[in-house]
C-alpha cells in the first residue's frame, strides 16, 4: 500500500450506554448471529420467521440490556439457563414439525446454533474474568491462542451457510475462499501476554476485515510481543475507506460511506472499541487505507511495568 498512515488521536466522548455497548460489541455480534439463525430455522420448519418468538424475545432482551454493564454481567452468569430454555423451545418446535426438522437446512441451522452457543460461552467467561480483574494481562500459549482464533474463523465460516470458506494454505484457495494468514510470535517463542480485553479487539478487527473484503480476498494479521510492547496489525484486500473519512470512521456507530450496503451483524462499533481499548492501555492506533486496495490497522501497546 502507498496510502498515508493516519494516527488516530481522539474521538468524541461516548455516553455510558454507548460505552457499555462498545465494551460488549463482540457479544452483540454473537447475539445477532443467534437471532438470525433462530429466524432462519423458524422459516425452514414452518415458513414462519416468528415461529421461535419466545427464544427471539430472549435474545432481544439481552441485546437491550447490553447498555447496562450490571445487567450484562447478570446475563453472562445466567448463560446456562438461557441456553437450556432456548434448547427447550427448539426441541418443542422440532417435535411439532418433524418432517422439515430432518432437512439439511434445519440440521445446518441447529449445528450453527450449537456453534454460536460455544462462542457465547467463551465470551461470557471472558466478560466475567474482566469484571473481576479489568486491567489484568494474561499469559497464553501461542498454540492455544492460535487454536482459539481458528475456532473463531470456523464459526464465521459456518455462519456463512456455504457462501465462502476460510482457508490457511494459499495453494488451496478457490475463487470464493478467504485466505487468512495470522502469525503469532513473541520473544520467548512459546507464550504471549495480552490484556483480557484485547482478544475482543483482535477478533473484532479480523471480523471487520472479512466483512469488508469480497470472497477471494486475503486477510493478513500479526501479533508480536516483545519485552516492552505488544503489537497487532491486520491488513485486508477489501474496499478501503474514503480518504476524507479515515479520521472519522472510528467514531461511534460510523461506517464508511462506501459500505452502507454491506450486511453486517454488528453495530458499527468495532473500530471504536479497538481505539478506546488501545488508548485505555496507553497505546497508539494507526489506519492506512486506499479505496479498492484495502485497509491496514496497526496497534502498539506498552507492556505494564513489573
Amino acid at each position: 500500500m502507498t496510502a498515508f498512515e493516519h494516527e488516530i488521536l481522539d474521538i468524541p466522548p461516548l455516553s455510558p450506554g454507548e460505552t457499555s455497548l462498545v465494551d460488549l460489541h463482540s457479544v452483540l455480534n454473537v447475539l445477532n448471529v443467534l437471532h438470525g439463525e433462530l429466524l432462519l430455522l423458524g422459516f425452514t420448519l414452518a415458513e414462519d420467521h416468528d415461529l421461535l418468538r419466545p427464544a427471539l424475545a430472549r435474545c432481544e432482551q439481552i441485546q437491550a440490556d447490553l447498555v447496562d454493564p450490571a445487567a450484562a454481567l447478570r446475563h453472562a452468569e445466567s448463560l446456562p439457563a438461557h441456553r437450556e430454555e432456548i434448547e427447550r423451545l427448539l426441541a418443542a418446535a422440532l417435535a411439532q414439525h418433524p418432517a422439515p426438522a430432518q432437512t439439511a437446512e434445519a440440521r445446518d441451522s441447529l449445528e450453527n446454533i450449537r456453534t454460536v452457543f460455544k462462542v457465547f460461552e467463551v465470551r461470557a467467561r471472558e466478560i466475567l474474568a474482566r469484571a473481576h480483574a479489568p486491567g489484568e494481562w494474561i499469559e497464553s500459549s501461542i498454540d492455544v491462542l492460535r487454536r482459539d482464533f481458528r475456532e473463531v474463523f470456523a464459526a464465521i465460516e459456518k455462519n456463512s451457510h456455504g457462501r465462502y470458506r476460510i482457508i490457511y494454505n494459499l495453494a488451496q484457495q478457490e475463487p470464493r475462499d478467504y485466505y487468512v494468514d495470522f502469525v503469532i510470535e513473541s520473544d520467548n517463542g512459546r507464550t504471549v501476554a495480552l490484556p483480557l480485553l484485547f482478544k475482543d479487539v483482535m477478533r473484532d478487527l479480523i471480523a471487520n476485515a472479512r466483512k469488508y473484503t469480497a470472497p477471494g480476498g486475503t486477510i493478513n494479521a500479526g501479533l508480536y510481543e516483545t519485552a516492552t510492547c505488544l503489537r497487532f496489525t491486520v491488513q485486508d484486500t477489501g474496499c478501503g475507506i474514503p480518504p476524507d473519512e479515515i479520521e472519522t470512521v472510528v467514531h461511534y456507530g460510523r461506517r464508511g460511506s462506501n459500505v452502507t450496503e454491506v450486511r453486517t451483524m454488528g453495530g458499527g462499533f468495532g473500530l471504536t472499541k479497538a481505539f478506546l481499548v488501545t488508548k485505555q492501555l496507553g497505546g497508539r492506533f494507526w489506519i492506512r487505507s486506499e479505496l479498492g486496495v484495502g485497509t491496514r490497522i496497526r496497534i502498539e501497546i506498552p507492556r505494564p511495568r513489573a
